[in-house]
Formats: structure tokens, sequence, C-alpha cells
């Protein structure tokens, strides 16, 4: 691919596009905020240019909030009929497995021609500014195939989870139910030690160097025993993403009690107006039920 559209320049998107830019791919970007898209783009991009340029390129790739923002730019904004013919539709956002295969279907009804990937990623902005994302990915095999070279340049890791819309959200499903419950251990672990008078460092520094530890012991432990400081991923993105879990496991009839104790642990630490924190602040629900706050 040589010439894409990259919808959603937001804390993650503006560096994957970037990355594609910077890797000679001829790139568009598209965000809701017209200022944002004027910086990316250097210049401001008039509807009837970006019609044009959606008409020539060779794939529209989407990293934005949830389902809904997907929905609005691809049917509401006639994003898909503005779409050359043939062209792929890349969607990388985090969205529940149904949702993912339904807008497949959707798209499909209205422009046959063209190509839907499901390629949600995992790894975070830190993974998005190094291109060492995760892509988990489903689709047709040719239309994979075709986007494989961007997926290396974004990531460092790329599994096809099947040739059907929605496998790729639903391995992504279960990536996210290990990160949301594996925060909730590390934050409830540190939490206990607190509680029994060890020093905070002495038992990270035990538990991570021993069979105990976790990627994600290690990334968010050091940030739950400081200050809060630097956000890389806020609580109420858990909130979403652990519901995505919840739901997808409900639509499967799968039984799934750690994560929706880990949702609900994510949601109360949201309701008390700490969404906006770094999710590794979810110790302090922790430690408000431990009287240790």
């Amino acid at each position: 691919m040589q010439k894409i559209a990259f919808a959603g320049l937001g804390a993650m998107g503006w560096p994957m596009a970037s990355r594609l830019k910077e890797g000679g791919i001829q790139v568009l970007g598209i965000d809701a905020l017209e200022q944002r898209a004027q910086e990316f783009n250097g210049q401001a991009i008039s509807t009837e240019e970006e019609s044009r340029y959606l008409a020539s390129c060779e794939a529209l790739f989407l990293m934005v909030v949830n389902a809904d923002q997907v929905r609005s730019l691809l049917f509401e904004k006639g994003v898909v009929e503005s779409l050359g013919q043939g062209a792929c539709i890349v969607q990388m956002s985090t969205i529940s497995p149904d949702d993912a295969a339904a807008m497949s279907r959707d798209v499909a009804a209205v422009r046959p021609d063209l190509r839907y990937v499901d390629a949600p990623v995992s790894g975070g902005v830190v993974g998005a500014r190094a291109g060492e994302l995760t892509i988990m990915a489903s689709g047709a095999e040719d239309a994979l195939a075709g986007c494989r070279p961007v997926f290396e340049a974004l990531g460092k890791a790329v599994y096809e989870a099947g040739q059907q819309p929605g496998q790729g959200s639903a391995m992504k499903a279960v990536n996210q139910l290990l990160c949301g419950v594996h925060i909730a251990a590390a934050a409830e672990a540190l939490s206990l030690a607190e509680k029994n008078g060890i020093d905070a460092s002495l038992m990270l520094s035990m538990v991570t160097g021993s069979a105990a530890s976790s990627w994600m012991l290690k990334d968010r432990g050091p940030r739950m025993i400081a200050e809060p400081g630097d956000v890389t991923s806020v609580i109420d993105i858990f909130c979403k993403d652990m519901g995505i879990v919840c739901d997808s496991a409900k639509a499967s009839r799968a039984f799934t009690p750690l994560a929706e104790t880990a949702r609900q642990l994510f949601v109360s630490s949201s309701q008390r107006g700490e969404g906006q924190l770094d999710d590794s602040q979810l110790i302090r629900t922790y430690r408000l039920l431990n009287g240790t706050a």
C-alpha cells in the first residue's frame, strides 16, 4: 500500500499514522478535531479534497474510541460511499466481536466491492510510538495479505485470527481480559503488602523477580506505589474494554468471574471521579477498602 487515509489521530492513532508517513506511505489524517487533522496534514483539507483523496486511496485505517465513532465515520459521514473501487477498510479500534462482524456486514450491504479487515491492536501508546504493537487481524486472505506490510510497519507481531471479521476482536477481548485482571491482581497484592506494613518498593522488587511476576506487574507496579504522574492508559479505557470482555463472554455463554470482578473495580474507580487517572491507580480502590488511603 502506498496511499491510505488514517482516521483517528489521538494518543495512539497519531504515532501510528506518523510512523506510516515516515515509512514512505502517503497518508491523509482524518480526525473529529479539525485542528489536529490540519496539524498532521500540514494544511487544512476541504471536504471536497478529502472526498477526492478517499476515492483514490487504497485503504482507510480507523483508530477511534468505540464502535459508535466507527459507524458514524463510515455511514453518517459517508466515508463508505467516498472510497474507491476495491478499497480496504481496516478497523483497528477496540470494539466488540459482534460490532466488528456487524460493521463488516453493513459495509458489504452498501459497498460489496469493498474489503473489510478487523485488526485491533495491543501495546498502548508506548507500543504505537515504537512500532511494537501486537496486531490481531481477521478478514479475507487477500485483504490480510495486502495489509501485512502496513501491519509489519506498525507492530512487532501480527496474528491472523481467521477469515471472518470479529475473530480479531474476539482475540483482543481475551487479551484485554488478562490485562485487566492482571492490573487488578497487581493492585490487590501490593495493597496487601501495604496493609501488612511491608515496604512497597521491597515487595515489588521481590515479586517482579519471582514466579508471581507478570508484564502488567512490572509495568504498572512502579506507578502504583509512586505518586500519580504520567498517564499511559486511563481507568476509563479499561472500563470500556472490560465491558467488551464481559459482554463478549455473555454472548458466547462463557464463565468469566475474574473479568467481572475486575470490571467492577475499574467502574468503581471511575465512579469516584478517577476515570482519567492512569489505570495503575486502580490500587486506590483497594486502599480505600483496606482503610489505608
